[in-house]
């Protein structure tokens, strides 16, 4: 059979709603693009070596927050939504859908090995005429010199016996407005077949396809928007420190600022970078560009700004305490809010973590609030989330703000007159002389 012919059959079901869809990694990527596939109306399989998610999934029951519990109950009592750890069912699927993470080595090069298995798996079963696209965040190259060869390995070609393409992630968690359907989808394939396929598949899924012109621009495109964030809250951040020094109010420059219509795009200052994405894919980028022979010294220095953060909040902490004559050995600090972003669950990379160990290592007494994260495991830490009241009448020596959840209501804790160390400007309405900001 033609190249020609696997194509055709292809389009033909995913434009039909016949192909069956095979999602891998179940987490914030995966489950919530397996969800809008079945909302489309096609017979989707979640992969995950994790028995817990996928029992879950069987069970209607969703444990990510972006993905509504009727939308994957609705999905699962109508057949088209299931979850396995049986990876050898990947046989059965006309499109694979790879969203497993991609994290950094301690050496901060990139650490493959989720997406190795994955493609390990894939490749066992791996047919003509199926379809297997990666959206795991990962260096360009990765799709044509590590995932393709796998596939390969036992004969078929790729663009002519399977498909093969990239289609960047670009999940936010916690954001109300863009979500899985309304963001627009990057597609790269490995040819223009594959490129056709993978579009053909988004299209019936999301709003806008954008196709680019092989799996290494798309690969890019990832990572210069993400660079792009991490470069410019490193500027913003490097601006906090030195207004700082000069006594003047960061937060008030740059809401004056961002009034200019053209020309200026407002970032904030923060307590470090969060998330799986923006602190870890500039490393990628740079640990490709070195292979090349070029230093991307802008963007690594841009990490180092963000990545000192934590220890810039911490002596911030020991100015304030420092007014009430106390010192930080000893002292009970209770931070407001651990996860690394507002209105989430999610602790991957979160600097909230680094100002408790931080803190920890110079004597303080650490407490908790957050809502979103109930427990707390860190480096010799284990902690249980306590109601700020509760919190308050307890009576920290500081309070200090590392993730600003829309359900903390400060008036109590600003009343309090307890020492308050704002990070995120959530008092930005508020002057009184126990809060010290970034």
């Amino acid at each position: 059979m033609s190249a020609n012919i696997y194509h055709q059959q292809l389009l033909d079901r995913v434009t039909s709603r016949k192909a069956t869809i095979g999602v891998i990694g179940l987490g914030y990527v995966g489950l919530p693009l397996a969800v809008e596939f079945a909302r489309q109306g096609f017979n989707v399989s979640g992969f995950d070596v994790d028995e817990w998610k996928t029992g879950q999934i069987n069970a209607g029951n969703s444990y990510i927050p972006d993905v509504a519990q009727k939308d994957l109950a609705d999905a699962v009592k109508a057949g088209r939504l299931r979850g396995t750890s049986r990876m050898g069912e990947l046989a059965n699927m006309d499109v694979i859908d790879i969203c497993v993470p991609t994290p950094l080595r301690k050496t901060k090069d990139p650490d493959l090995s989720y997406v190795v298995k994955a493609v390990d798996a894939v490749a066992a079963t791996l047919k003509r005429g199926q379809l297997v696209i990666l959206e795991s965040t990962t260096y360009p190259g990765t799709t044509d010199e590590v995932v393709q060869p796998m596939l390969e390995a036992q004969g078929l070609k790729a663009n002519e016996d399977f498909f093969l393409a990239f289609s960047p992630e670009r999940v936010d968690p916690g954001n109300q407005k863009f979500h899985t359907r309304n963001i627009p989808k990057v597609v790269g394939g490995v040819g223009d077949a594959s490129t056709q396929v993978a579009a053909a598949l988004y299209e019936s899924t999301v709003d806008t396809v954008v196709q680019v012109s092989s799996t290494r621009v798309a690969e890019m495109v990832k990572l210069l928007e993400n660079t792009f964030r991490a470069v410019n809250i490193g500027m913003v951040n490097e601006l906090a420190l030195m207004c700082h020094k000069m006594d003047i109010d960061v937060w008030e420059v740059i809401e004056a600022a961002k009034t200019k219509p053209f020309g200026f795009m407002p970032f904030y200052p923060g307590p470090g970078l969060g998330g799986h994405c923006i602190p870890i894919d500039p490393h990628y980028l740079s640990w490709k560009a070195r292979q090349h022979g070029f230093e991307c010294r802008f963007i690594e220095l841009a990490g180092h700004v963000n990545s000192s953060m934590p220890d810039y909040v911490v002596e911030r902490v020991a100015e304030a305490l420092n007014t009430a004559r106390k010192a930080i050995n000893g002292s009970r600090v209770h931070i407001l809010g651990v996860a690394y972003k507002r209105d989430v669950n999610d602790m991957r990379e979160s600097p909230a973590i680094d100002v408790i160990e931080l803190l920890a290592r110079r004597g303080a007494e650490i407490s908790y609030t957050d809502p979103w994260v109930l427990e707390l495991r860190t480096d010799g830490h284990s902690l249980k989330s306590i109601d700020l009241q509760e919190a308050l009448d307890a009576r920290p020596d500081c309070v200090v703000i590392c993730t600003d959840h829309s359900a903390f209501k400060y008036d109590a804790l600003v009343k309090s007159g307890v020492v308050i160390v704002d990070t995120r400007n959530a008092l930005k309405d508020r002057n009184a002389s126990n809060i010290f900001r970034l």
